[in-house]
């Protein structure tokens, strides 16, 4: 298999947590989203992702594309450890809360959004810091709710093992860390991300363990 991948990317690091999970070995093709103007967008790329978003896998032939799909893909294929709860209910929850990160919360922050604020927009920087914790504390604040309120919640999003759901909490937690987004009034979501960051599959896939980390 080969990922194209970027150290800081929040879909990158959501596959890069399966990958290890699975303990599936993978070549890392490293595209840097911001030098060069993003070498996302040049046409070499654009050949293996039209979009010129990361990541893509390459696995027996086939293309893949969307960071759930992939992880969706690698779980079909490698059924050990399963990455979704065995009961359709807690299948559907656990679905829930990975999709309210990366649809609801995650494509607001995106890179691009946020350089088109600033670059097209002519957003200034500090606005685009309020942008980026207003739509990540309104998230967090409704994912925290539903997560401190339901008892499938354990030592991770959806019980004891690593799920769907934490591949897609624990990248967009560390970003809030990262741009220094106070998140006191999320004790549940860091305590999941405190203890997932304990395991070496979510540790080895942070983005400073990365080979083109800077």
């Amino acid at each position: 298999m080969k990922l194209y991948t970027y150290f800081r990317s929040s879909a990158s690091f959501r596959v890069r947590i399966a990958l290890n999970l699975k303990g599936l070995p993978c070549e890392y093709a490293p595209v840097h989203l911001v030098r060069n103007g993003g070498e996302q967008l040049a046409p070499a790329y654009r050949a293996i992702h039209p979009d010129g978003l990361v990541p893509a896998l390459e696995d027996d032939g086939h293309l893949l594309q969307q960071s759930l799909a992939i992880v969706e893909y690698l779980n079909e294929m490698h059924p050990e450890p399963p990455l979704l709860p065995a009961a359709p209910a807690d299948r559907a929850h656990a679905r829930a809360l990975a999709l309210q990160i990366a649809c609801d919360i995650h494509p607001l922050n995106n890179l691009r959004v946020l350089k088109y604020l600033t670059g097209t927009l002519g957003v200034s920087d500090e606005a685009k810091q309020q942008w980026y914790r207003h739509w990540v504390t309104a998230g967090f604040a409704s994912l925290e709710a539903r997560l401190a309120a339901d008892p499938r919640t354990g030592k991770l999003a959806c019980g004891d093992q690593p799920t769907l759901a934490d591949l897609c909490l624990v990248p967009q937690v560390w970003n809030a860390r990262r741009f220094n987004i106070a998140l006191d009034d999320y004790p549940t979501i860091c305590r999941i991300y405190d203890h997932a960051m304990t395991l070496d599959a979510f540790a080895q896939a942070a983005p400073e363990n990365q080979p083109d980390a800077e």
